[in-house]
């Protein structure tokens, strides 16, 4: 496998395009699900009104939250699937009986368009549309729905309006279905026991500790109805050691960490040089273990990492 950069020549895209056109040919004539025949429907995109299969059978997540997507809508997935660089799997929040039979390709930051072409999908689902290029040369592999999933809006807005599109409402609300009663759930255990914690989700870059509100914790925060501590409402709060005191009055903080060898050892150097500081060391959610950290997978917006998220959250509060 070849992970491609996004930036190509044109002429890529061409044979990119022939050779897709020559597999679909191919396929029609051995009578395989999605030839000439296959129904379809118009629909309208963000980037205009696109064609869809109207019941794919080799569906492709461009980006990983968007395999996620196709799986819990229940749309049979193509036999090879997009993840990040630095991951060889799927979290295993995912639903994995989808994702059982699943071969992997990096695809992540760089792209792939050859291993996206070679899983021979007759649907793409393509969160990424901040990408404009990304977006046209999908839509010459396979017919694309392609969505800017990363723009700062509450990602379920974007979900609702791609289920929609393909078709896939019911499944859709299913899952909030299962969410919204999971989250009363988790807010009456909550009140029973009188836990309402000052919450802010901390991490560490830049050489700086980075508060935020952007995203799956802060969006779970709020459907528990929990206190998020003033500063991380901030646009771009970022702290210095030195400044560590103002986050005196958070009870949990949360952060998140890359699985595998490099991204325990990357947390554990981060837990080392802050604990240099006493300042922080003396803080209450440090100094009483309430710092807890969480899969990186659960920030990116799709069904299974929103609900992993209120499952960790919910086990730190209670446990």
């Amino acid at each position: 496998m070849t992970t491609t950069s996004r930036r190509r020549p044109a002429a890529l895209a061409l044979a990119l395009v022939a050779g897709l056109a020559l597999a679909a040919c191919s396929a029609t004539a051995d009578g395989a699900t999605g030839g000439a025949h296959a129904a379809t429907r118009t629909v309208d995109s963000e980037f205009g009104e696109v064609e869809l299969p109207t019941d794919p059978q080799a569906a492709l997540g461009f980006y990983t939250t968007d395999v996620d997507i196709l799986a819990t809508l229940g749309i049979p997935l193509a036999s090879s699937q997009p993840v990040r660089d630095g991951y060889t799997g799927f979290p295993a929040f995912f639903p994995q009986d989808a994702l059982a039979d699943v071969d992997t390709f990096v695809n992540f930051p760089e792209y792939s368009y050859e291993a996206v072409m070679a899983a021979a999908p007759d649907l793409i689902l393509n969160g990424l549309g901040y990408d404009e290029e990304a977006v046209q040369r999908l839509a010459e592999i396979a017919p694309t729905y392609s969505v800017n999933a990363f723009d700062g809006a509450d990602w379920r807005d974007k979900f609702r309006t791609t289920a929609a599109a393909l078709g896939r409402t019911e499944q859709a609300d299913a899952w909030f279905a299962r969410y919204d009663a999971r989250v009363a759930e988790v807010r009456d255990q909550l009140d029973a026991r009188g836990i309402h914690p000052r919450v802010a989700a901390i991490g560490w870059w830049n050489d700086q500790l980075q508060l935020s509100c952007y995203g799956v914790p802060c969006l779970v925060f709020a459907d528990l109805g929990l206190d998020v501590a003033p500063l991380a409402l901030q646009e771009d709060a970022a702290l210095s050691l030195e400044q560590v005191d103002q986050l005196a009055d958070v009870d949990v903080a949360v952060r998140s960490y890359e699985p595998g060898p490099a991204g325990e050892a990357a947390d554990a150097e981060t837990l080392q040089m802050l604990a240099t500081s006493q300042v922080w060391s003396s803080l209450p959610f440090v100094a009483e273990d309430r710092y807890f950290r969480y899969d990186l997978e659960m920030d990116y917006g799709s069904p299974s990492g929103h609900a992993a998220f209120l499952e960790f959250l919910a086990d730190s509060l209670l446990g």
